[in-house]
């Protein structure tokens, strides 16, 4: 399995891994699966700032995806990233999500981010085992926040220190300018 950035052609793949996360769980929020050209707008709307990962088979076929986001719009907070992490189904379990995650997050801290943050439906116990897996720490919750399925839902807050607030930082780097 070898992880890569993904990039604009990706998006196929990506819209697919992701669709029954919305169309067959509460993992997501969104009520409708995006397709490739939404998929391919939102990696190309990270532009060089907030990185998206895949992980792929020798023959390309990927199996998950990972990236960062603007935590929040407001300007104070552009030191912190919002991360997420999927995987195909049919493949969990077989460590892909730590591999996307193991090249995502050194290069989050690389380019200068000093937060991530995980926001996680819960219960789910393979994303909570795998985000405090790399040292997230539980950071909050929204009760009965989102209404899916003719449930409410709660979404847990896990964060992990990047590195240690400066106290003048520099701005985050755009990724293609990191070298790790």
């Amino acid at each position: 399995m070898k992880v890569r950035l993904a990039n604009p052609d990706d998006a196929p793949a990506i819209a697919s891994i992701y669709a029954p996360y919305v169309t067959a769980s509460a993992v997501s929020f969104e009520t409708e699966a995006p397709d490739e050209a939404e998929m391919r707008a939102r990696l190309e709307a990270g532009g060089r700032l907030y990185p998206w990962f895949v992980a792929g088979d020798a023959d390309g076929t990927i199996a998950g995806f990972a990236y960062a986001g603007a935590f929040r719009a407001r300007r104070a907070y552009r030191f912190a990233v919002e991360t997420s992490v999927y995987v195909d189904g049919a493949l969990q379990g077989q460590g892909i999500g730590r591999r996307l995650y193991t090249s995502l997050l050194p290069l989050l801290e690389a380019q200068g981010f000093t937060q991530a943050i995980a926001a996680i439906t819960v219960p789910n116990a393979a994303s909570v085992r795998l985000h405090e897996a790399f040292g997230f720490v539980p950071a909050g919750l929204y009760r009965d926040i989102g209404y899916k399925f003719g449930e409410w839902r709660s979404v847990g807050l896990w964060q992990l220190g990047l590195a240690p607030p400066a106290p003048q930082p520099d701005e985050p780097r755009p990724f293609p300018e990191v070298r790790l």
